[in-house]
């Protein structure tokens, strides 16, 4: 290898570094870690370490923290209203499910390997760094832009709890194009409220948020309470208009999953616990506890709170925007305060989910600048403060600066197709990591296997969405779903797995992780063209910047030794868990 200093020395030394892009993206962009690598030399790059302070319970508050936010507000009455009616409560179940097979996915790695960089991690020692860093980037960017779009939320419930309109808290800009010219300095002050909390401490960090998460359940079963006990069974089953559908699956078993596919949204959240991993007293034992147990009493909430709005109104009457806080408002029996109500407990939720968030795409940064391919500077870790501030204040004033004039509306499709493709990916690579060691076995049987499946999916999800209902789109989707099966039996019967985990697996391997991979192809199905124009605007950048700077970086850091270069050695396990004591 040529070492003749660093690629951005000067001007030239930049112009000969991409005239050797080539090469070096054929050295680097495949090139993978080790579980080992992760814990050790990459994760030194950090200079201090975090220290380990969290428990399970404070796993499980983060997890319901980070889901039980304000979408469910939203989200439940439009695949009520629209797609599932009163089965909605079968849609949050269902979407459940497919949140803790994914989570599960999720477990194996962390317990293996409890680094702070989540997914990016994850795929970066499985499929390679030019894979990781794709959908990394995609993953950060999510995060800030959502954040930003839920800080303006705040404002919008805040308003409502305390009776005063939102346009009061805003000023309007005429010049600015629409969607972009109401300027709202109280989200700019949330957002740098949760900057410094957590940059603070994380055991601070999780102490707010344990407090914020048990006032928000509590409005929440106040919301259920009041559902159930002012509400009629009879709207299970009969609308509000007899002319619509009736029952309790008023538009069919496709409504139920049309249902689950937007209520899944409401569950994006639980990723962000993994990023916690290497901050996580007992990793072996409070992380399958923190992020399943999470999800499972995520799924019990929103399942309640589905059944009780189902009650509260007919299906065909519910608000599609405003469901909860629409039932009451206006009412002339005494019950118009519950609104409010809903208000501060959205609040509440908005705070927890906002300040999870930012805890998440803190730490993907900083560990991604442990891979080199970012600056190293937002990889440092303060001595006093053990988290990684350079990449929590940097992301806090880009995530203030977009929650100054960006409206809430972009949330809902700009988190949902990053997240569910990451966990797609993270689906692959842990069955890809399961069944291929590096330099000891074939991996093309797991590959081909990776790639027919996906395939059969996506022809699934083509049938399901654009072939007209009757028996020839039955016949289809029976054809369909027998292929996948068949495809996966015989892997499982023909391909050996090449490794155990040595703490905590996946049970059923391969079955549950290939059962993620088609949902989430699934769930990906669901989303409307924009949102797949602005993934491909984002990957589109996101390659660029790692052609023009980030390949060339990780080439500089792997000719100093900061990094190696890995395409066919074995993988190495750390037998050494010192780093898993609980440190106060």
């Amino acid at each position: 290898m040529e070492t003749q200093g660093s690629s951005f020395s000067s001007f030239p030394a930049y112009l000969r570094a991409l005239a050797q892009t080539p090469s070096r993206l054929a050295r680097r962009a495949g090139s993978v870690s080790t579980s080992y690598e992760e814990m050790s030399r990459v994760r030194a790059r950090s200079g201090s370490d975090m220290r380990k302070t969290l428990r399970w319970f404070d796993l499980v508050g983060f997890g319901i923290g980070g889901m039980v936010g304000a979408g469910v507000f939203v989200t439940t009455g439009n695949a009520t209203h629209t797609y599932a009616g009163p089965s909605v409560v079968l849609s949050y179940a269902i979407a459940g499910f497919c949140a803790l097979l994914s989570a599960f996915c999720y477990t194996e790695f962390a317990v293996d390997m409890p680094v702070a960089g989540g997914a990016f991690s994850y795929l970066r020692v499985t499929f390679g760094e030019f894979a990781a860093f794709i959908t990394g980037s995609n993953l950060v960017m999510d995060y800030v832009m959502s954040n930003a779009a839920v800080a303006r939320g705040f404002t919008s419930y805040f308003g409502t709890a305390i009776g005063v309109s939102t346009a009061k808290w805003r000023l309007t800009v005429p010049s600015l194009p629409k969607g972009f010219n109401e300027i709202d300095i109280v989200a700019v002050a949330v957002v740098l409220l949760m900057t410094l909390i957590i940059c603070y401490s994380t055991r601070e960090s999780s102490v707010v948020n344990l407090i914020l998460t048990a006032l928000h359940i509590l409005f929440i079963a106040f919301v259920v309470f009041v559902g159930f006990w002012r509400g009629s069974w009879k709207n299970f089953t009969e609308p509000g208009n007899p002319e619509n559908p009736s029952g309790f699956f008023p538009f069919g078993a496709s409504g139920v999953f049309n249902g689950a596919a937007m209520v899944y949204l409401s569950y994006i959240g639980y990723d962000a616990v993994s990023t916690m991993a290497e901050e996580v007293c007992d990793p072996v034992k409070d992380i399958p506890v923190g992020v399943s147990g999470s999800v499972v009493i995520v799924t019990i909430l929103y399942c309640l709170m589905a059944a009780s709005m189902s009650k509260l109104l007919p299906y065909d009457m519910i608000d599609a925007e405003a469901p909860f806080s629409a039932a009451f408002s206006g009412k002339s029996d005494g019950w118009g305060w519950v609104s409010r109500v809903i208000g501060v407990g959205a609040s509440f939720g908005i705070l927890t989910s906002l300040l999870v968030a930012m805890l998440g795409q803190a730490r993907y940064m900083c560990v991604i600048g442990r891979s080199s391919v970012v600056p190293a500077w937002f990889a440092r870790v303060h001595p006093k403060t053990s988290t990684p501030v350079n990449a929590s204040a940097f992301l806090g004033v880009f995530t203030a600066a977009l929650a100054l004039f960006t409206e809430l509306s972009v949330l809902l499709n700009l988190v949902s197709i990053g997240t569910l493709f990451v966990f797609y990916m993270v689906a692959n690579a842990v069955i890809y990591r399961r069944y291929v060691a590096a330099g000891t076995t074939n991996p093309w049987p797991t590959v081909s296997f990776l790639c027919a499946f996906s395939f059969t999916s996506i022809i699934f999800t083509l049938i399901w969405k654009f072939v007209p209902t009757g028996n020839a789109k039955a016949g289809m989707l029976s054809a369909g779903g027998v292929m996948a099966i068949a495809i996966l039996q015989i892997f499982h019967c023909m391909v050996p797995q090449a490794r155990k985990p040595e703490f905590w697996g996946v049970p059923l391997m391969p079955w549950i992780p290939s059962i993620s991979i088609f949902l989430n192809v699934f769930l990906l199905g669901s989303l409307d063209g924009p949102s797949y124009a602005r993934f491909g605007f984002f990957t589109a950048v996101a390659v660029l910047v790692y052609v023009l700077y980030s390949v060339h970086a990780s080439f500089d850091a792997e000719g100093d030794g900061a990094l190696s270069q890995k395409n066919g050695e074995i993988f190495v396990e750390s037998n050494d868990r010192e780093d898993q004591i609980c440190k106060v």
